[in-house]
């Protein structure tokens, strides 16, 4: 018998009890804000976390052209002004780029993507992929990793100064940025989760969900963690050369 569904109180603590398994908290990302990750672990990971964030507007214009309110849509195109940026004003792409120059990496090189890994591609082409043929509710509830984001940039804000003085101050307007933004679009997407899922079935299919993105997510550290920190990049067994796929574009 299926049991009765949550009420939006419970259904939202189970919701938040999936920060349990947020990357906050894999080994890679526990190194960095601990200040144990080399110049090249960081570089690896800036350079990697591009490729995410140059799809999360796709990702968004994805479950846009899926959703048919206005008032909606209306409210998520915010989260692609906040990537690509406003007319005469940077966005949060341009702030990473910034932050790959502050760590001391090409701009053009990162732009290439040349150093994305295919652990990183394939996870982050995976969601973009998910975005584009899930209803528009549930891709938009994919997004709820957001409710514990504001914490993981506060733990850059507040540890890499301290531990990275190499890294150029101004490379973290990315980080102080988001902690507002990524609040804001907390509100959103929550009010539209626990408005959407009634039913027991339904609240159980988004924490599985949520659980896929942070599959997501932790799959791209531990992508970098065997190129970075085991030095296992992709066939390492038989080269040294990047010789992996590098998009259809490249």
């Amino acid at each position: 018998m299926m049991q009765p569904a949550m009420t939006p109180e419970k259904f939202e603590q189970a919701l938040r009890a999936k920060g349990a398994y947020y990357h906050i908290h894999h080994p890679f990302q526990v190194a960095m804000y601990e200040g144990r990750s080399t110049r090249e672990q960081i570089q690896g990971w800036v350079a990697n976390r591009f490729y995410y964030q140059v799809n999360i507007p796709l990702k968004d214009a994805a479950i846009m052209a899926n959703c048919p309110d206005r008032e909606t849509r209306r409210e998520w195109i915010q989260r692609i002004l906040d990537h690509d940026g406003e007319p005469g004003e940077e966005g949060g792409i341009e702030a990473w780029l910034r932050l790959a120059e502050a760590v001391g990496l090409d701009r053009e090189q990162v732009q290439s993507q040349e150093l994305v890994l295919p652990g990183v591609r394939f996870a982050v082409d995976a969601y973009v992929n998910f975005a584009r043929r899930a209803s528009w509710q549930e891709a938009a509830s994919s997004s709820l990793t957001e409710l514990f984001a504001p914490q993981i940039h506060q733990s850059r804000l507040d540890t890499w100064p301290q531990h990275y003085p190499w890294i150029e101050a101004e490379g973290y307007d990315y980080f102080r940025r988001r902690l507002s933004q990524a609040r804001r679009d907390v509100e959103h997407g929550l009010r539209i989760t626990l408005e959407h899922y009634k039913t027991r079935e339904a609240q159980e299919r988004m924490l599985e969900i949520l659980q896929f993105k942070l599959d997501i997510l932790w799959s791209m550290l531990d992508a970098m963690s065997m190129a970075y920190e085991l030095d296992r990049p992709p066939y390492h067994s038989v080269t040294g050369q990047r010789v992996w796929h590098r998009g259809l574009d490249s």
